[in-house]
């Protein structure tokens, strides 16, 4: 059976009469890389937010790891869907310091078991030396690192990544995909990245889809 299951999925805009998801349907398998490819507006960070529970959808059924956790009676809260997610702009704490980032999400851990897994995911983004800087010390690709480190450390049953790559100029994103397809890789996450580059999805995602909006009529 597959990890995560996108069923008969539709949402739509009514105010503008358009459907952005119309019976939307894949899975992917644990430990797979999946990426979505569309133009802007076609609904890509529209679907994550789904995933996530920050949208409910007009109809469909959204399955993670062996819960249900959307569908015409079931709605998980976002907190309890065991989704992370690393977002366009990383929305890093400026005030608080690499690992104390990193730890934002473990505050149900003891202290020991909270700063073992803070140096767990240091060591895995190489980040090391680097735990008592704040973000605006840090390069972009360094940014990056740190918010996908805050995002696995909780454990997520799946990654969201939408468009991690959009503030970051050419070379450097070309250096960091095998980079980051690496520590995905390395942590064995389940995830959905959203990006309108082909050569992003190409160089990260085991397989893509497409999507794209449709006139309700």
């Amino acid at each position: 059976m597959s990890y995560v299951e996108i069923r008969d999925l539709c949402f739509v805009y009514f105010s503008a009469k358009t459907a952005v998801f119309d019976n939307l349907t894949f899975s992917l398998s644990k430990g797979e890389i999946v990426g979505i490819l569309g133009e802007s507006g076609s609904g890509k960070s529209t679907l994550l937010r789904l995933i996530a529970g920050l949208e409910t959808p007009s109809a469909g059924k959204i399955r993670i790891a062996d819960r249900i956790v959307v569908d015409e009676q079931t709605f998980v809260a976002p907190e309890q869907r065991g989704v992370g997610m690393v977002f366009q702009d990383y929305a890093l704490f400026p005030h608080l310091t690499v690992a104390q980032n990193i730890a934002f999400g473990l505050h149900r851990l003891s202290r020991a078991a909270r700063k073992a897994r803070v140096r767990e995911m240091i060591e895995l983004v190489k980040l090391a030396g680097l735990e008592e800087r704040y973000p605006h010390e840090l390069s972009g690709g360094q940014q990056q690192r740190v918010a996908v480190a805050r995002a696995l450390a909780p454990k997520p049953d799946i990654l969201l990544m939408d468009e991690p790559f959009s503030n970051l100029d050419a070379a450097l994103k070309s250096e960091i995909r095998e980079e980051l397809r690496l520590i995905l890789k390395t942590a064995g996450i389940t995830c959905l990245f959203v990006s309108h580059d082909q050569a992003d999805i190409e160089a990260i995602c085991d397989r893509s889809i497409r999507i794209g909006s449709v006139m309700v009529r």
